[in-house]
């Protein structure tokens, strides 16, 4: 694999969340499909995903696991962060995203509100998201438009 075919995500669970089993299968996961996973673990901060991001700037996402619902909580400082350009790259969100068995609409809205890109129900859903933010950035520097 080239360079610039190299895949790096950045995965980690949520800062209040000690959940590892979701995380380590989905690091074997990518890895087996050829990404390199840059694994933080479990109970990460904001800040440690900064300094992931500014350590490797090349990441095409972060990826932030959390089963405890607290992750709007645990993502209040990914605003600054993101503002500050410490996390350039898209940012996405799965689990279970709230406490209780009642799911609330607007707790999506919330974490798109925190700067949260894409929200995945199910972890299927990651490659080809990956793969289409991927092209989504492709196309970005080309400066051509994206198809539908």
């Amino acid at each position: 694999m080239s360079h610039s075919e190299r895949r790096l995500v950045i995965l980690g669970v949520a800062a209040s969340d000690s959940h590892a089993v979701a995380n380590h299968l989905i690091a074997h996961a990518l890895r087996g499909l050829g990404f390199e996973v840059e694994n933080l673990g479990t109970c990460t901060p904001v800040e440690e995903f900064a300094q992931a991001c500014e350590q490797h700037p090349e990441a095409e996402a972060v990826i932030i696991g959390s089963l405890n619902g607290h992750v709007h909580e645990d993502l209040r400082d990914l605003p600054a962060a993101r503002e500050a350009g410490r996390i350039t790259c898209p940012v996405i969100v799965g689990g279970n995203l709230s406490v209780g068995s009642r799911k609330d609409p607007r707790d999506l809205e919330r974490l798109h509100d925190l700067g949260v890109d894409l929200i995945l129900e199910d972890p299927a859903q990651l490659l080809p998201a990956l793969d289409e933010l991927r092209s989504d950035r492709t196309a970005d520097r080309q400066r051509l438009p994206v198809a539908s």
